[in-house]
């Protein structure tokens, strides 16, 4: 058996002391000791509750004590699986100390990679999902969040502007998949299928030679997908953006002959709706009128820029998506909806259906009472899907487009002022492109380089040392996360997303401030 923990905060309205010797065959669904279940659930509760007032304590560590080396955390956890299994103390105990040494990413000053904070109504719909633990892959199991997903996507694929098509006036296809990455895979997947509709049964043959064009800024998971898909990543034909991180349409129709020219066939076109490290919109209208031209299927991934279609102000970055073939849209990205939930939307009916589904009679009877198209476990690339929609439903009913309107709105505001406070901060802080979205991108620049000659090498590769140590100092603190990279020949740089609506003004000036006290005597 583990060594005791001993649990730090008192919880004052449940005797936890008495669950030093309940174990898990003393709580429902192994008894009907509901006494001890309520009182093991309310215990752990409550420490959810401590840890989100804590979170959101503005002041308060993103990580308590700093990052530890992994020895650190092996002597404060024993993660190996005892022959004997652990009261329930023990494991309320476990779970406080998980709770008290995990960073910290719905903190207001975790701007390390894109967060949407905690969301108490996300937050909800996350637990009561969690209690029912229904399956999604058919319709008898979730009638009504497979209802709930079609009433959803529906209103998403609305705000894209596609029309209604087909005898049951449906405006496209689509689902909920685990991330953006996975809604790539489907759009490449679903087009790859459209084009070459042979290859599912007979595989890559018979002389085609499929391709794909990329923007060099896409994201990585595209590349993946035509390994995955047996495209083959040297097929994956990539597109140089301009200086401001966008794609031309002339450099993709450039790209599209120049495959031709080696006996390719172009069948997918992906650009970008708020590109990963610069935050840059590619030019949609445009490029649809080339992937008219040569039939090639275009995809926009608008996994992080997506969102901007919910706000009158920002719309007009996705100007042309009712062009778009395939369109991929995270919800828990701007929305502030809890991982995972992302979406694909497909504007053709039935491609998802036609490509992946393999007739699986012991879920997909035909003959079954009720609409089976609601079986939708048959047009994914999973079985088991976990129900992903309720908590977007909660949301978007309790904010309404009017709400998510004024929190994308808020969220541009807030960069905005980022941007704004950096410029006058000058010569320390030099910014890499002003923002062309939520994404400010900047070099902290210590008294010991202001000196140089920014265009020499020796600038390059001293400024490039600069955020790693900055980072690594950051982490020891623990006071805040902010994430940095080299993007084509730039030396690395911070990159700031204020993505958590918790964010204030107030945190942006600490987190400024923060930056300069940890760089300024490298």
């Amino acid at each position: 058996m583990s060594e005791k923990i001993p649990i730090a905060n008192s919880i004052n309205y449940v005797h936890v002391e008495a669950l030093n010797e309940r174990t898990y065959k003393n709580l429902v669904p192994y008894t009907s000791d509901m006494k001890t279940t309520k009182t093991f659930l309310f215990a752990a509760i409550d420490m959810i509750l401590r840890y989100i007032t804590e979170l959101n304590e503005h002041d308060s560590p993103v990580i308590k004590n700093g990052l530890r080396t992994p020895a650190e955390y092996r002597k404060m956890f024993t993660f190996e699986i005892d022959d004997q299994g652990s009261d329930l103390y023990d494991i309320l105990a476990n779970c406080e100390r998980i709770l008290e040494t995990t960073v910290r990413s719905g903190h207001p000053r975790f701007i390390n990679q894109l967060s949407q904070g905690v969301d108490t109504i996300s937050l909800v719909g996350e637990m009561i999902t969690s209690t029912i633990n229904a399956n999604m892959f058919t319709y008898e199991v979730a009638p009504v969040f497979n209802l709930m997903e079609e009433s959803v996507l529906t209103h998403m694929r609305d705000c894209c502007g596609w029309p209604k098509q087909g005898p049951l006036s449906k405006n496209g296809d689509g689902v909920l998949a685990p991330g953006g990455a996975l809604s790539n895979l489907y759009a490449v997947l679903a087009a790859k299928h459209y084009a070459f509709p042979q290859i599912k049964k007979g595989g890559i043959q018979n002389g085609l030679r499929p391709a794909m064009v990329i923007s060099k800024h896409c994201h990585y998971s595209m590349k993946r997908a035509a390994a995955i898909l047996s495209i083959g990543t040297d097929q994956v034909y990539e597109v140089d953006p301009d200086e401001s991180g966008r794609v031309t349409a002339e450099n993709i129709e450039e790209k599209i002959l120049y495959c031709q020219s080696l006996g390719l066939t172009v069948f997918f076109v992906a650009i970008t709706a708020g590109t990963t490290v610069f935050g840059a919109f590619d030019p949609i209208e445009e490029v649809s009128v080339i992937c008219r031209k040569y039939n090639v299927w275009l995809h926009v991934d608008g996994a992080w820029g997506g969102s901007t279609l919910l706000s009158p102000k920002t719309k007009h970055l996705l100007q042309g998506i009712d062009k778009a073939d395939s369109f991929t849209w995270n919800p828990h990205k701007l929305m502030s909806i809890h991982l995972q939930c992302s979406a694909i939307l497909i504007r053709h009916l039935n491609v998802l259906q036609e490509a992946n589904q393999m007739c699986a009679g012991y879920l997909f009877q035909p003959d079954k009472h009720y609409e089976t198209s609601l079986d939708t476990g048959d047009k994914t690339i999973q079985c088991g899907r976990h129900v992903d929609i309720l908590k977007l439903w909660l949301g978007w009913k309790a904010r309404g487009h009017l709400g998510y309107a004024e929190h994308v709105e808020g969220l541009v505001e807030n960069a905005k002022f980022f941007y704004e406070a950096l410029l006058k901060r000058e010569p320390y802080f030099r910014m890499v492109m002003k923002p062309p979205f939520i994404n400010v991108c900047f070099w902290y620049v210590p008294s010991s380089l202001q000196h140089y000659d920014q265009t020499t090498l020796e600038y390059k590769q001293r400024l490039d040392k600069v955020a790693p140590k900055i980072k690594e100092r950051m982490m020891n603190s623990g006071t805040m996360m902010i994430g940095y990279q080299r993007l084509d020949d730039y030396p690395n740089f911070f990159r700031a997303i204020i993505s958590n609506p918790a964010t204030t003004k107030g945190d942006i000036v600490a987190m400024i401030d923060t930056i300069h006290e940890l760089g300024h005597d490298l």
